[in-house]
């Protein structure tokens, strides 16, 4: 650490953003990667994902120059991440998406979904909650070991609290409330593969990941006017800047309706117009 640099650091973390992605293989495997993509957009997302490295670096060495293990943190402090490259874009599901998703998905599976859509929890977070984590009194369910380190409450909708009950009635408070169908626990990339079959059967296209219906979650509850610190909260958000990266756009906003309220109606896109097109495409 003593003989790190800033001209080391940057050089490497250029390095990285010019590698192309990573595919998945198994633990122990020899490193592969899929084909460059060289586009604007291509080039854009390894510049993030550097970034993202780069932020774990910087905090495991602040963390060993807080600790003593270090006289200062100059080599890395002045190292700045590349500009303009993180473009919140959430992709999230309509209502009809949603049932189409739910419908298409095997039993168990099904849960998985319809738990995540209500929750806005994680896949790791829905697959270790167990039924003691469950309070039907309060309409609540516990996540007791999230991304953050720290517990969280989620509050349940009225639909969201039916389904927990259903799961867990029976079960001794210490049972998984999620299992596959043959009663065994989920595991790390187990929804993987019946997420893109319940996709290509619901007809979702591209296919969604599973992540993407915790976004659903709060895009939902963005538009329909609910306080981005609310939806932190209910999120397990550290605090609203993440929140306001993905959903504040989504939210109801007074510029958007005081613009459309105000600017006339110039009749150029009529009805009639957009049929028109329609039968000559």
């Amino acid at each position: 650490m003593r003989r790190l640099n800033a001209r080391k650091i940057e050089a490497w973390h250029h390095a990285l953003s010019e590698q192309p992605a990573r595919v998945r293989t198994r633990p122990g495997a020899e490193p592969n990667y899929r084909e460059a993509d060289s586009t604007k957009d291509g080039n854009r997302k390894r510049r993030a994902t550097a970034n993202r490295v780069l932020t774990v670096l910087k905090a495991a060495l602040n963390h060993a120059w807080k600790s003593g293990h270090v006289p200062n943190d100059d080599a890395w402090r002045r190292v700045r991440p590349f500009r303009e490259v993180e473009v919140a874009r959430v992709r999230y599901l309509t209502e009809a998406e949603c049932t189409r998703l739910a419908n298409a998905s095997e039993p168990a599976f099904r849960n998985l979904v319809v738990g995540a859509l209500l929750t806005g929890c994680r896949y790791s977070e829905l697959t270790a909650m167990q039924a003691a984590d469950f309070n039907p009194d309060a309409g609540i369910i516990t996540v007791r070991t999230s991304k953050a380190g720290k517990p969280r409450h989620v509050v349940l909708t009225i639909e969201g609290q039916r389904l927990l009950a259903m799961l867990t009635a029976g079960k001794l408070g210490n049972e998984l409330i999620f299992t596959r169908d043959d009663g065994a626990a989920w595991g790390k990339s187990h929804q993987l593969r019946p997420m893109i079959a319940a996709c290509k059967q619901a007809s979702i296209r591209p296919a969604v990941s599973f992540h993407v219906l915790r976004h659903t979650h709060g895009s939902t509850l963005a538009m329909r006017g609910v306080p981005l610190g609310v939806i932190a909260e209910q999120l397990g958000h550290a605090d609203t800047r993440m929140t306001e990266k993905h959903y504040a756009h989504l939210a109801p906003s007074y510029v958007a309706d005081t613009i459309r309220a105000s600017f006339p109606e110039l009749g150029i896109v009529s009805e009639t117009t957009i049929a028109s097109l329609k039968l000559r495409a």
